[in-house]
């Protein structure tokens, strides 16, 4: 895709979102004034105005362009809402989620189905009950395990996150990973995923790629983020056959919402993820350098111990952004 005409649909979302993907959006325009940059108004904030979170259109705008950077979205625990992240992921078929956690001594990357189990949407409410079906198929473990291989074969092995002692489904699961990384000779082990979170930050050096089911991986990778700093520093992809969606792992976080304290890291690191994915890597390690460049000068958020806002710790980036660049 590198060196083509590419559109990004660029979604703040709710919450912090409209703090931390403008100045990442600046980033972009700074490294790739070439690209087509298409704002995309969805969320919890569009639903309270005009009682639909995302319309037919605004989908439509999604699914044409190249790559999506997205925010933050607040869902409510409503019973006629429909996620609006949860819609994206399924119908453009964004079946992997790959969430790097990377800092000192820790280089981990988490797998994560995206499009089945706990999170894809079968599910009822009644006078008395309340289902949620968790549904895995074989295509689903199948591709995700292939990506998750794929990955591995330029770095180290596969660590299979499961619960095969107590659910059928994750036996199903597990064994089809096996498979797979036996086919293309990726050595290959298996955790319980609650001894799994508790190792992983004991032992962060024995992990390399880990592959789970949809809401194992979004709790795994949450956990992690202990590792290197917290949420405010984690990027993470939603990748496909024919689409890509790139977001900070966070949330909207509406507690801080609005107060200048929001870190925008992830956010900027998910950008760097969106030009890696489209081939530019040059662009993507600038962003990650002018990151490092600020951290290296002492300028932190609140969350890492600092004092610098949102905006000021963005506008420090962005300096030395223009720095190596040498771009106005």
């Amino acid at each position: 895709m590198e060196g083509t005409d590419v559109k990004v649909a660029i979604v703040e979302g709710d919450g912090i979102g409209h703090e931390v993907i403008p100045p990442t959006r600046d980033l972009l325009g700074i490294l790739r004034p070439d690209f087509e940059y298409i704002p995309v108004d969805v969320g919890y904030g569009k639903w309270e105005r005009t009682g639909q979170a995302m319309s037919d259109d605004d989908f439509a705008i999604l699914a044409s362009a190249d790559v999506i950077l997205f925010g933050a979205i607040t869902t409510p625990p409503a019973p006629d809402y429909q996620s609006v992240i949860v819609r994206i992921r399924k119908e453009l078929d964004l079946y992997a989620n790959i969430r790097p956690v990377r800092g000192t001594g820790v280089d981990i990357i988490v797998v994560r189905e995206n499009t089945e189990g706990l999170y894809s949407g079968i599910e009822k409410i009644e006078a008395d009950t309340a289902c949620t079906v968790r549904c895995i198929t074989r295509k689903g473990s199948e591709r995700i395990s292939r990506y998750a291989c794929k990955l591995a074969a330029q770095r180290r092995d596969i660590t299979i996150g499961h619960k095969a002692n107590v659910l059928k489904s994750d036996v199903f699961f597990r064994d089809i990973c096996i498979a797979e990384a036996r086919k293309v000779n990726i050595p290959v082990r298996e955790c319980y995923i609650d001894a799994l979170c508790l190792d992983i930050l004991q032992h962060p050096e024995k992990y390399d790629i880990i592959v789970t089911t949809n809401m194992f991986g979004d709790i795994l990778s949450d956990v992690a983020a202990y590792l290197v700093g917290g949420l405010g520093l984690l990027p993470s992809g939603n990748v496909g056959e024919r689409h890509a969606l790139f977001e900070p792992v966070h949330g909207s976080a509406p507690d801080i919402a609005g107060r200048n304290f929001a870190n925008p890291v992830a956010a900027m690191r998910s950008a760097a993820l969106l030009l890696s994915h489209i081939g530019d890597q040059k662009s993507a390690g600038l962003i990650d350098q002018a990151i490092e460049n600020t951290f290296s000068k002492g300028i932190r958020t609140r969350d890492l111990g600092g004092t610098a806002g949102t905006d000021a710790f963005a506008e420090h980036v962005r300096e030395e952004l223009v720095k190596l660049t040498g771009k106005l």
